[in-house]
């Protein structure tokens, strides 16, 4: 599994894997830090062109994760995948915030059993419930430096 950077190109295969308009996933790739997992080595030199995806075909790509820092805390906004992509990508916010000495925070939704266990995995910590969103009450899990 390689873990890199996501690009512009791989918005159609991330509103794929978020089942999210292309154009939101776009955006987020401008607005945060996006890290991608993909199945094997990716050959930036490779050409892409012909792809119906633009550069990036969801069938290569195993999870994506979103995360950007405020004053003491590194958020995570999306994290979606495999099992252990998850857990894979989860590690790169963790990676980030200990050498900044930050905490990390991670919103779970209710059905997310892959993202609990990916922070329960990595040390996170269950802190209660977090925000409601679209309805549904989220657990907050934090992991402090």
């Amino acid at each position: 599994m390689n873990v890199r950077d996501a690009l512009e190109a791989d918005a159609d295969a991330l509103a794929s894997i978020a089942d999210s308009p292309t154009d939101v996933m776009r955006n987020l790739v401008h607005d945060r830090t996006v890290r991608v997992a993909e199945d094997g080595p990716r050959d930036p030199n490779a050409d892409v062109g012909d792809s119906q995806y633009d550069g990036s075909d969801p069938e290569d790509l195993l999870g994506f994760i979103s995360f950007d820092a405020r004053e003491d805390t590194v958020h995570v906004t999306q994290l979606d995948g495999t099992s252990e992509a998850c857990e894979r990508l989860l590690a790169e916010p963790v990676r980030f915030a200990e050498q900044e000495s930050m905490a990390v925070e991670v919103l779970v939704t209710p059905g997310a059993e892959l993202i609990e266990s990916a922070a329960e995995e990595l040390g996170f910590e269950r802190r209660g419930n977090g925000p409601r969103f679209n309805g549904s009450q989220t657990v907050r899990f934090r992991l402090d430096p």
